[in-house]
């Protein structure tokens, strides 16, 4: 699957074409998009296909085409404090920016087959974590993932907001599926080659709504032939935060309140100067005019005394442009950590700054 747009040089790029065909329709799911780089989830060697609108597969690790991904998140109206349950959650590139926008107080949970792939994604997270300047801008809603057939959960399980299966899904599953969700809760979908919305609106009432056309890998139905028992998948339990991790919490957003405070007086409340934009130019051609005259075919060529003139001009305009332009094509500087500044300024013990900070390495 997938396709759907071009490829980018870089995941800001691939995330514009995605915007500009309009897979990607809110702010929050743009910022998430923005906030995890792609290319991290591939392996070295296949990073080159990373911004291309296409799934990649090798071995049991497995990522769906970006424009996939784009409508599942849309259609998942995610909002902070919900919870989710991933179904096939492979690598932990969908929870990890789910995460983005659950924040603090959602719950994130992952249920993978493949316990290779589970210990990937445990290593992408860990990544994430430690490395993207990203982590500091949210709050996160770090997910939580575990092994086994997403058909075998336990019927004691706890319900969920927003549900998504990244596998396609049979008719006969089709109730099995909706039963995870609380009232008013979202389930997405692939289901009879079509991705689907389904909507809770009432103990025994749904909402069905078909959003595109998809091929996808069906479902792997569980296997007792070495046991003849259902392995129970027994998902996480829902934690409760400690005091002090609701400290850290309450601590890092309000200096980010302050550092946002800081930035709208330097800037005059938030307002700067436009961004330039490149000015379209139309040139003007020169006509031609045929004339058909009985068998005989004249050709003309009608030109403007001014076109000479015109086209130094352009010429010319070109040239401004250019110049105007060689600032802005330079590099820029680095982005600036500045809740990571703020806190290491604080007059705190070095160990309660670094647990501020998640133990972060930069």
């Amino acid at each position: 699957m997938g396709g759907a747009v071009s490829a980018g040089e870089d995941n800001d790029e691939l995330i514009d074409n995605l915007k500009e065909a309009q897979y990607i329709r809110t702010e929050l799911v743009e910022q998430a998009f923005r906030a995890i780089d792609r290319a991290d989830y591939y392996l070295e060697e296949f990073k080159d296909n990373a911004y291309k609108d296409l799934a990649w597969k090798h071995g049991n690790i497995h990522l769906s085409a970006p424009c996939i991904y784009s409508e599942v998140m849309e259609a998942l109206d995610l909002q902070p404090g919900l919870s989710f349950l991933n179904l096939g959650s492979g690598t932990g590139y969908l929870s990890s920016m789910v995460g983005l926008i659950l924040g603090p107080f959602g719950v994130n949970h992952g249920v993978e087959l493949h316990s290779d792939v589970i210990e990937y994604a445990k290593q992408k997270l860990d990544f994430f974590i430690k490395t993207s300047d990203s982590f500091d801008k949210f709050e996160f809603c770090e997910p939580s993932f575990v092994t086994g057939n997403c058909l075998e959960i336990s019927p004691d399980c706890t319900q969920y907001d927003r549900v998504y299966c990244g596998a396609g899904v049979q008719k006969e599953h089709e109730d099995y599926m909706k039963n995870l969700l609380k009232v008013g809760g979202i389930l997405v979908m692939p289901l009879e080659e079509k991705l689907t919305k389904i909507t809770r609106t009432g103990p025994s009432a749904w909402e069905t709504k078909k959003i595109l056309a998809v091929s996808f890998a069906p479902l792997i139905q569980p296997n007792h032939a070495d046991s003849g028992k259902s392995r129970l998948v027994h998902l996480p339990p829902v934690a409760v935060r400690s005091l002090q991790d609701l400290a850290r919490i309450a601590i890092r957003g309000t200096i980010k309140k302050i550092i946002h405070q800081e930035t709208m007086n330097k800037n005059g409340n938030g307002l700067k100067n436009p961004p330039r934009f490149k000015r379209r130019r139309v040139r003007r051609r020169r006509m031609e005019t045929i004339v058909f005259l009985d068998k005989e075919v004249f050709a003309s060529r009608i030109s403007n005394p001014s076109d000479d003139n015109n086209n130094s001009e352009d010429i010319e305009d070109e040239r401004q442009e250019e110049e105007e332009t060689k600032p802005s094509e330079l590099k820029p500087d680095p982005p600036v950590n500045f809740l990571r500044e703020k806190v290491l300024s604080l007059p705190l013990p070095d160990p309660l700054k670094y647990y501020l900070l998640y133990y972060r390495e930069k």
